[in-house]
C-alpha cells in the first residue's frame, strides 16, 4: 500500500491555492490549507472535506516568524512532501516606480518573497525526510524581464511592486534550486496564467482551476525531474 502523501499549499482559504489543495487532495494526498484567516480557512477546510479530500486546517501567516514556526511544529508529525508558496499580495494599485510608496513594496515583498524564504526554510527539514520532495513557487509572467522589454508586449499595468516582486521570486527559485542541487528536492515556479480571482478583481480570463494545473503538475513532477525552472500550460516562459 502506497503511503500518502502530504502537501501544505499557502493562501489555500480561496482562489488558486484552494484549487490546487483539492487537486491535489483529488489524487489521493493529505493537504495542509495554510492560511491566516482562521473562519475562511476551517470553511475551506470543510469544503474540502466534503468533496472528500483528506484536508486539515494550517494557521499561518507568512509574514509572521511564530506562525510560521507553530506550522512547522503542526506538521512535524505528520511529515510534509510538497510545499506550494502560494500566498501572495498585489499592494493595490496603481504602482507606477515615481509615484509608489516604498512601504507598498516592502509589503508586497515581504509576502510574496520574504514570506517564501521563511516557510520554506522553516519546512526544509521536513521535505528532507521526504522520498521525493517538490516545492513549487507561484509566480507569474509579469515578472518575466524578457517579456516585460519585448516591443508591444502586453504584460499588464506598470507594476512597481507585485511584478518586481515575482522577478526577484523567480531569481530566488533559481538561486535555491542551486543550493539544493546536490539533493533530491525539485523546486520550480510556475505562472498560473490570468485568472479570475479577488487578486485582480476577478477580471481574469482563467478559472482558478486552470490556474491550479501548472502547480499540480510542478508539485507531481518525476524523481530526476526539471527544477530551478519556470514554466506555464504552455511551456518554459522565458525569464
Amino acid at each position: 500500500m502506497t503511503e500518502t502523501k502530504t502537501a501544505l499549499v499557502t493562501g489555500a482559504n480561496k482562489g488558486i491555492g484552494y484549487e490546487i489543495a483539492a487537486g491535489l487532495g483529488a489524487l489521493g494526498w493529505s493537504v495542509g490549507v495554510g492560511a491566516r484567516d482562521d473562519g475562511r480557512r476551517d470553511a475551506a477546510v470543510a469544503k474540502l472535506r466534503a468533496a472528500g479530500v483528506d484536508a486539515f486546517g494550517v494557521p499561518l501567516d507568512v509574514t509572521d516568524d511564530a506562525s510560521v514556526t507553530a506550522a512547522a511544529a503542526l506538521l512535524e508529525e505528520r511529515g510534509l512532501d510538497v510545499l506550494v508558496n502560494n500566498a501572495a499580495i498585489t499592494g493595490g494599485m496603481p504602482q507606477e516606480p515615481t509615484a509608489v510608496d516604498p512601504a507598498t513594496v516592502r509589503t508586497v515583498v515581504e509576502t510574496n518573497v520574504l514570506g517564501v524564504i521563511r516557510v520554506t526554510n522553516a519546512l526544509l527539514p521536513l521535505l528532507r525526510r521526504s522520498p521525493s520532495p517538490r516545492i513549487v513557487n507561484m509566480s507569474s509572467t509579469v515578472g518575466s524581464l524578457t517579456r516585460q522589454t519585448a516591443p508591444g508586449a502586453q504584460t499588464g499595468p506598470i507594476s512597481a511592486a507585485y511584478a518586481t516582486s515575482k522577478t526577484f521570486l523567480n531569481a530566488l527559485t533559481v538561486q535555491y534550486a542551486k543550493e539544493l542541487a546536490d539533493t533530491n528536492i525539485l523546486i520550480n515556479a510556475g505562472c498560473p496564467g490570468f485568472c479570475a480571482t479577488d487578486l485582480n478583481g476577478f477580471r481574469g480570463v482563467r478559472t482558478p482551476e486552470q490556474g491550479a494545473a501548472i502547480a499540480i503538475r510542478l508539485a507531481t513532477l518525476p524523481d530526476g525531474g526539471p527544477t530551478g525552472t519556470f514554466s506555464d500550460d504552455d511551456g518554459p516562459v522565458p525569464w
